[in-house]
């Protein structure tokens, strides 16, 4: 990752671990490849939401980023996998950090919304 903030310079160090795992799709990568090697049809079936482009995007740049690893074998048909490098593996802590704060926050949203969806008491006003 060559990125650089306005002044040339590389930027703070969440900056910089933000703009490697930033956009929808590859925090979401990094945690289903923390399971360990998977091919593009297997990545696809567990993000049903994305595209294929947009997985062969991310993939490529996660790839460029030396966070995943992409061994291709000469079979016909070709087989690819995918799986964290050591830089990726060194985001574990990170990616399984996100998903903790997720649920948490998952889990406050649904009691504020529960809690909204109670029926209200009618006050009286006073005369």
């Amino acid at each position: 990752m060559k990125r650089k903030n306005g002044h040339g310079e590389a930027g703070c160090a969440v900056e910089i671990t933000l703009g490697l795992i930033d956009g929808k799709w590859k925090g979401v990568i990094l945690f289903h490849l923390q399971e360990g090697l998977l091919r593009f049809g297997e990545l696809r079936r567990k993000m049903p939401g994305i595209t294929q482009r947009m997985l062969t995007k991310q993939l490529r740049a996660l790839e460029e980023d030396g966070l995943i690893t992409r061994t291709v074998y000469p079979e016909v048909p070709p087989r690819v996998e995918y799986a964290l490098s050591q830089t990726g593996q060194r985001l574990r802590p990170v990616i399984d950090a996100l998903r903790a704060w997720g649920i948490e926050h998952r889990a406050r949203l649904e009691a504020a919304d529960t809690a909204s969806q109670k029926p209200k008491i009618a006050r009286k006003r006073a005369a």
